[in-house]
């Protein structure tokens, strides 16, 4: 019994030793291994990389540090496939190290892979967002993409871009105090972003160039000349053929549209149209130019007459009884003043004096009698649009509007109604530089109070005097308006993608599918849509030199209703009242 305690007491000892040999063979061994790995900063500074690639594919195991240096080092040997590869590694093993997904971006821009790259640079600097080279980089992609506004929003961060002057190309015939006043940057100084699109606001409020956009030429010294690149209306044209084109586009539909732009150079523009068509004659003239030459503020006069006879029923097509015929001629003259204030926001306040007449009545079932009050009426309007969102990364707006409409009608005795109305407008392009597949979506809804004369409801459907559109549902048959929806309160919602199909300098043609639906109701039974309506087509487009005409083809989903029509775009910069 006494010879086993000697044993057992030096086994806690024996076990001590060999854990401490243990121990320091460990750390000796890690020790050496630190003393012997090679210093692949030291290697990188000196560019010494095909011994880095050696080094790094000779160890046995890679920690992230070597596979930061290995994929460097095969990004500067152009083995583009292999660095991805080394670096997508490394990034796993320490995600929230922001040199990985930075330099992931340079092996794909390298590559010309702009996209890939830009994703990895989100990722930088969603760990670090006051990276100044990532947001540089960004920038400079973006750039190079021609997404100017994108660029801007990332160099502003790093304090850049610095314009050195202000230039535009071609030579314009507008005033130059009136445009340098649309520009909210100077010369000399950095171009921030929302001066960028201020300044886009204004030049757009001229409505003398149809097309237009800004572009930053480098320096050699990393300053950028600003560049306005634009197409601009003067006259009633630039050749022979504009001209015709323009004045005598509306011919088959019986109208002409006479157009001056920029007179005197001081975007004073006057836009009128003449519509001979015995049953829905117009003359409308419009006058519109910077308040006290100042490009924040802009006016508009117009006056506008109609003489037009409408049936009233439910269908342009089939079996469709009148509900109701008369004769209206009306007189218009409008006062607008709109002031454009900060990114992409204005606001217009309007005064419009008009009468009305209706003439060769037949009220049937359809018209109560407020709805041919007859004549004098007094308006007071005001709407605001509002930009809501904009991503110019994703190339995507969202922008809004809000419009009151108060008004008084002398007619026997007085009444008096008001209009409330809203849009929300999207706009996303998805590709990273052209215009191809750029995607629409517009909701409009409206409620009216009080008691309203005929001329004052809304319609919804195709019409040449109407921009509330519903595709499958054409507003005049026989020649007669009255054959679309109407009633006093709707909703519409037009969601539209633009396919190109072929461009050159002077044509562009593009087919867009659409889909439409909407709702309109009114106290009156014999007025309104009573159900939802469903509307998809598609829709050609053709431009010739600014003048568009949309070839367009809708199925009435709820009827089983085909509808083709054909429909002239406003001329670029054009602006014309649609009622």
């Amino acid at each position: 019994m006494d010879s086993a305690g000697p044993a057992f007491t030096t086994c806690p000892l024996i076990r001590k030793i060999i854990f401490a040999i243990a121990i320091f063979i460990f750390f000796g061994t890690s020790f050496s291994f630190c003393c012997q790995q090679p210093d692949f900063e030291q290697l990188a500074a000196q560019e010494r990389w095909q011994e880095i690639v050696r080094l790094a594919e000779g160890a046995p195991h890679r920690p992230a540090e070597m596979d930061y240096y290995y994929g460097l080092a095969l990004a500067h040997l152009e083995r583009w496939n292999q660095a991805h590869k080394a670096l997508l590694e490394g990034s796993r093993k320490t995600p929230g190290d922001k040199r990985f997904p930075v330099e992931l971006a340079g092996v794909d821009f390298k590559q010309k892979k702009y996209s890939e790259a830009q994703a990895h640079l989100r990722r930088a600097l969603q760990l670090d967002s006051k990276d100044t080279y990532a947001n540089d980089f960004m920038a400079t992609l973006y750039f190079l993409q021609g997404n100017l506004e994108a660029a801007v929003k990332y160099w502003n961060r790093v304090n850049k871009p610095q314009i050195d002057q202000a230039r535009n190309e071609p030579a314009l015939h507008v005033n130059p105090v009136l445009l340098d006043h649309a520009l909210a940057f100077s010369p000399a100084s950095l171009l921030i972003y929302r001066d960028l699109l201020t300044s886009e606001s204004r030049v757009e409020g001229l409505e003398i160039f149809p097309t237009y956009h800004f572009d930053l030429q480098a320096h050699a010294d990393g300053k950028f000349d600003m560049v306005l690149r634009a197409s601009e209306r003067n006259g009633m044209g630039s050749s022979k053929l504009e001209k015709a084109l323009i004045l005598l586009r509306g011919l088959p539909f019986q109208e002409i549209d006479p157009e001056y732009f920029n007179i005197e150079g001081q975007a004073i523009n006057v836009v009128s149209q003449f519509r001979w068509d015995s049953e829905k004659q117009r003359a409308l003239v419009s006058l519109s130019g910077p308040w006290r030459r100042n490009p924040k503020w802009r006016y508009r006069l117009s006056a506008d007459l109609r003489n037009e006879n409408w049936d009233v029923r439910d269908s342009f097509s089939g079996f469709a009884p009148v509900k109701a015929t008369f004769n209206l001629r009306r007189e218009a003259g409008t006062v607008e003043l709109t002031r454009f204030f900060g990114q992409h926001h204005s606001w217009t306040v309007g005064m419009q004096a008009s009468h009305r007449d209706y003439r060769n009545v037949i009220a049937g079932t359809a018209l109560q009698p407020q709805l041919l009050a007859g004549g004098y009426e007094l308006k007071q309007s005001a709407q605001l649009d509002y930009e809501l969102w904009r991503i110019p990364e994703r190339r995507f707006t969202l922008e809004s509007c809000a419009s009151s409409q108060l008004a008084r009608i002398w007619s026997g005795l007085s009444q008096s109604f008001a209009k409330l109305q809203a849009c929300l407008d999207s706009s996303w392009f998805p590709q990273a530089q052209d215009d191809d597949l750029k995607t629409v979506w517009s909701l409009r809804t409206g409620k009216t109070f009080g008691d309203l004369p005929f001329d004052e409801l809304t319609m919804l459907g195709l019409e040449r005097d109407n921009d509330l559109w519903l595709r499958a549902h054409i507003g005049t048959r026989n020649g007669r308006k009255g054959s679309a929806p109407l009633g006093r309160n709707y909703f519409l919602s037009n969601w539209e993608t633009d396919k190109n199909v072929y461009r050159n300098g002077l044509i562009t043609f593009k087919l867009s599918p659409f889909v439409d639906t909407g709702r309109i109701t009114d106290p009156s039974p014999a007025l309104g849509s009573g159900k939802w309506l469903w509307d998809t087509g598609v829709q050609g487009k053709v431009s010739v030199l600014g003048v568009g005409v949309a070839v367009i083809y809708g199925k009435d989903l709820r009827s089983g209703r085909n509808a083709f029509y054909v429909a002239l775009s406003p001329s670029a910069s054009s602006r014309l009242p649609a009622k």
